[in-house]
């Protein structure tokens, strides 16, 4: 079973349901990856999404990763992914697999620029952040990083979300 918790600052647009977007976002992002049995474990797996503004952002991306501005999106992991395989088995029990902080103003940005809907955007990026909580990591390498964006195409399309990475012109 999969849990989220999730808070909106008001620098979000109230128009739409933030917590209901991490509802759908999370499991989403779960079901495509590899780790997709946690669903219907027996374990309880938390997953804490934020949204924030961009100062709280900063001050995080600053105190954790020793970059003095925001991101679009930072995952805390708080579960060694490692373990993740062994968790499926459980019968019982709760783990806090992290928290994902989103950035209000870098989302909005983002998504003017690339011509979608902020919440489109704030979809990916959380579906971004869960799969960096379940080990995936687009930094380690090309390969990885193909196999990361494979995953959240999965996940946003069971949303009916658009890809976010569609082929180049003449590939």
């Amino acid at each position: 079973m999969i849990r989220v918790e999730s808070d909106a600052s008001e620098t979000w647009d109230s128009r739409t349901a933030w917590p209901e977007l991490a509802a759908e976002a999370v499991p989403a992002a779960v079901a495509a990856s590899c780790h997709g049995g946690l669903i219907e474990s027996g374990l309880c797996v938390e997953i804490s999404v934020k949204f924030t503004d961009d100062n709280e952002v900063r001050a995080l991306n600053a105190g954790y990763r020793g970059k003095d501005s925001p991101t679009n999106v930072l995952s805390f992991p708080m579960f060694e992914a490692e373990l993740l395989d062994s968790l499926v088995m459980a019968d019982g029990g709760e783990v806090l697999l992290g928290d994902i902080v989103l950035a209000e103003g870098v989302c909005a940005r983002e998504a003017e620029e690339k011509g979608i809907a902020v919440r489109d955007h704030a979809a990916h990026l959380v579906v971004h952040g869960t799969l960096h909580l379940l080990g995936y990591d687009h930094e380690q390498g090309e390969a990885e990083a193909d196999r990361m964006e494979g995953v959240e195409r999965e996940a946003l399309a069971a949303l009916g979300i658009a890809d976010p990475y569609p082929a180049e012109a003449g590939s």
